[in-house]
């Protein structure tokens, strides 16, 4: 008998879904039969929100979507305030909007710095605070996107790899203080194929040879896909998890296992 995970009858919650890792979570949620609502910056009648619904129509997924900035405490509040009123219960939370922050320490402003700690970091503390209640019938997970910059990182990606690092923190600080009803883990996503980082490949003069180059740092000789990390979200949210909390899986292809002056 083939082991399945059905997430049939769970409604969760994903922030920044419009693209990316988001909309790759949102897909393998629904595609888990999950109720999805789906959050981002974007107005509902934006193309951006428009492809994220036609996305979850295609999969015959149960969806909504809420506009709302992570940085703007009004908003969040707005928000968890609209699926109180309309569904009054949450079981799953994957706080994942956020943002490449990279200046390097001698470059960072004020505003650099402050918009990145409220981003990367706060945004997920005030919105697991205001979705807590939610779980309050039931017992739900948090899963918090985190990055493989707070394993290990390279010159010139502060302060967003400082944000980070401290978010590996948030988790076990849920986990345990939330626990057991509440189960909080972390997923660091390595390299993953995106648009925006096809974007930075565009960036040189050779875009292939870079891909490449990028691709040979990693023993699996593959980047990952937003398919694979909502996959391990997913699971993460499974009752194959129930012993898993306050701890954040580094998914990065053993990229940090290879020393890189090999």
């Amino acid at each position: 008998m083939a082991l399945t995970i059905d997430l049939k009858g769970k409604i969760a919650l994903i922030t920044g879904v419009t693209s990316g890792i988001g909309l790759g979570i949102a897909k393998m949620m629904a595609k888990a039969g999950c109720t999805v609502i789906g959050c981002a910056e974007h107005s509902e009648a934006s193309e951006a929100a428009q492809h994220f619904l036609a996305e979850m129509e295609a999969l015959d997924a149960n969806k909504d979507y809420f506009r709302a900035d992570m940085v703007s405490t009004e908003d969040i509040e707005t928000l968890v305030s609209g699926i109180s009123s309309d569904y009054g219960r949450l079981d799953i939370l994957v706080s994942n909007a956020g943002q490449n922050v990279f200046k390097g320490l001698a470059n960072c402003t004020e505003n650099d710095w402050q918009f990145n700690l409220d981003l990367n970091l706060s945004a997920h503390w005030r919105l697991a605070k205001r979705c807590r209640p939610l779980f309050s019938t039931n017992n739900g997970t948090i899963i918090m996107m985190v990055s493989n910059h707070a394993f290990a990182s390279i010159p010139g990606c502060a302060p967003y790899n400082i944000a980070k690092t401290a978010l590996t923190g948030l988790v076990r600080s849920l986990a345990i203080e939330w626990g057991p009803n509440i189960r909080t883990v972390g997923i660091a996503p390595g390299f993953i194929d995106t648009p925006g980082n096809q974007e930075w490949f565009n960036s040189f003069t050779d875009p292939d040879q870079e891909r490449q180059r990028t691709v040979a740092l990693h023993p699996v000789k593959k980047l990952g896909t937003v398919e694979e990390i909502g996959a391990w979200c997913v699971f993460l949210s499974s009752d194959y998890a129930g012993f898993a909390s306050g701890v954040t899986y580094l998914i990065d292809g053993g990229r940090s296992a290879l020393m890189q002056d090999t």
